[in-house]
């Protein structure tokens, strides 16, 4: 798609300002290139997000650990209740259980979770190392990331709605797969 067609969808929806910023213009048609934009601020959200969480984690003293190590780390550590590979897997929408097992074994060898076995199940919380991580953590992100924001009610509104829409892509996706 062009740019003049993009402008003129942008204009027909009563969007005066610029031309939409897509990331794939060829994904982009008349009738819904907001979702081509919304993708586009998706991804780049995303990938600022992820390195945001790397350089946080570096900056409380572990700086090797990717994104999704930095997730298990906290969603281990919610609410103190010990958690299994498939909790953690579903609470943060993960198919692959084999890359949440590969952070588990990088945080365990820390001494940031430890594992222990409940009859055939293993179950992991976070070390007293861990929770201290997970609070200088907190305590870093509110002071580069609290003070700046000032709306936390459409922060609040956008996380339902990436809520929502993550149900939407998860069903488009099983859509996809029995095509």
């Amino acid at each position: 798609m062009k740019k003049d067609s993009l402008r003129k969808a942008a204009d027909a929806a009563g969007h005066q300002t610029m031309i939409p910023i897509v990331s794939s213009e060829h994904l982009a048609s008349p009738e819904a290139w907001q979702l081509s934009e919304f993708e586009y601020g998706l991804i780049v959200a995303h990938n600022a997000f992820s390195r945001w969480t790397t350089r946080c984690m570096a900056a409380v003293g572990h700086a090797d650990f990717s994104p999704l190590d930095v997730l298990v780390l906290h969603n281990v550590n919610h609410r103190r209740r010990a958690k299994r590979i498939s909790d953690i897997c579903f609470l943060l929408n993960i198919e692959d259980t084999h890359t949440v097992n590969y952070s588990l074994k990088k945080l365990v060898k820390a001494e940031l979770v430890k594992g222990e076995r409940r009859g055939k199940e293993r179950f992991y919380q976070a070390t007293e190392a861990g929770k201290k991580v997970c609070k200088d953590y907190r305590d870093l992100r509110e002071r580069c990331l609290i003070g700046p924001l000032h709306d936390m009610d459409s922060l609040s509104h956008m996380a339902t709605l990436l809520r929502m829409l993550s149900g939407l892509y998860d069903q488009a996706a099983r859509a996809a797969a029995s095509v």
